[in-house]
């Protein structure tokens, strides 16, 4: 099997230089990972939020999954009858205490890329937040397209947390958008799937139960890059779009009934917060306004915000989500786009 180092193509492409996969730290993995990590490396929603993602794509029947650098945690919902949970890891203390496996292999794909199974076993194949530490990606996406079945699902989860030292350059320096471009281009490099599809949670406020809830930073954002493997079943037909729950929120009807009182209650009519009081910048060539003050919503639980990041990913405006906002002088609700919980914060007029 040629390796992705000596291919050729897309020169420009970051994953062919040939540095894009080293580390700042070289030792031997089987060394780095033989102490215990028994963490939660994400936090209580984006953990559900991959729970989600896992049971709405696996829809066949006792499945046979393998779970692709295991930890102690599989995040296989509990309502899910597989045939068969193998883990492939090297922390024997961690595969052995995850509950979802019935078997465990120890094997170091960065040292040797091959997979120990035989070609077509599996149905599903998994990798959970370790995708950042594969030195030879889109030689280990072609062996996952060997022991899949046809038709069979390789879902790669992802978010923004990585041992540093232990993640691959490309990874590194690539923002989070960009990582979802490198993982699309590994299975279109293996040339084993059909065309991925791209799930992403964002922007999400963090469980009230979690140390850093007071610290003003989102949930820990959640991407699914996901394909089957070609020669599936036509008549089977695409697995189901994920979609986000956002919990119980008014009817479009309220919301319309709302937004025509904005003027009398200041408040958001999506979230029912009061909305802040936001001096216009003087930028002619970013703003038009006539009026030197509106009125935005800077709730970072408003669904209104939150949907925005998914609604904005969909449409092509990766990294976008919109505020709403409330200009006085036409009494007109609109969105103005944000990039981050703390865009346009710096304008807010106390009162």
């Amino acid at each position: 099997m040629e390796t992705q180092g000596k291919r050729t193509g897309w020169k420009i492409n970051p994953i062919y230089r040939e540095d894009a996969f080293t580390r700042k730290n070289e030792e031997e993995d089987a060394i780095f990972y033989s102490l215990d990590r028994f963490v939660d490396h994400l936090d209580s929603l984006a953990l559900s939020t991959v729970e989600k993602i896992i049971n709405s794509l696996v829809i066949e029947k006792k499945p046979a999954i393998l779970d692709l650098m295991a930890g102690w945690n599989s995040h296989i919902p509990e309502t899910m009858i597989p045939s068969k949970v193998v883990g492939l890891g090297l922390n024997r203390n961690e595969l052995e205490k995850n509950r979802s496996l019935t078997e465990c292999v120890f094997h170091d794909i960065n040292h040797d890329f091959h997979l120990p199974f035989q070609s077509e076993y599996f149905n599903i194949v998994m990798n959970t937040v370790s995708i950042d530490y594969m030195t030879h990606p889109v030689d280990i996406f072609m062996e996952v397209g060997r022991i899949l079945k046809p038709g069979g699902l390789f879902l790669v989860i992802f978010s923004n947390r990585m041992f540093s030292e232990k993640a691959v350059k490309v990874w590194r320096e690539s923002s989070e958008d960009e990582r979802v471009i490198l993982v699309q281009e590994f299975f279109n490099e293996s040339g084993m799937f059909e065309s991925p599809s791209v799930f992403v949670s964002k922007g999400r406020p963090r469980p009230k139960d979690d140390k850093y809830a007071n610290s003003g930073l989102p949930s820990d954002p959640i991407y699914a890059v996901y394909s089957d493997k070609k020669g599936g079943d036509p008549l089977r037909g695409r697995r189901p779009t994920i979609m986000n729950d956002y919990g119980v929120g008014w009817t479009p009807e309220e919301v319309e009934r709302k937004k025509k009182r904005v003027k009398e209650t200041l408040k958001c009519p999506y979230c029912g917060e009061k909305m802040k009081k936001w001096a216009v910048p003087n930028n002619p060539f970013s703003y038009t306004w006539d009026n030197d003050f509106m009125y935005i919503c800077f709730n970072d639980g408003c669904q209104y915000y939150v949907r925005g990041w998914d609604h904005m990913y969909r449409e092509g405006n990766r990294g976008i989500s919109y505020r709403l906002m409330y200009n006085p002088e036409n009494d007109c609700c609109s969105p103005i786009p944000v990039r981050s919980s703390e865009s346009l914060r710096d304008g807010i007029i106390q009162e």
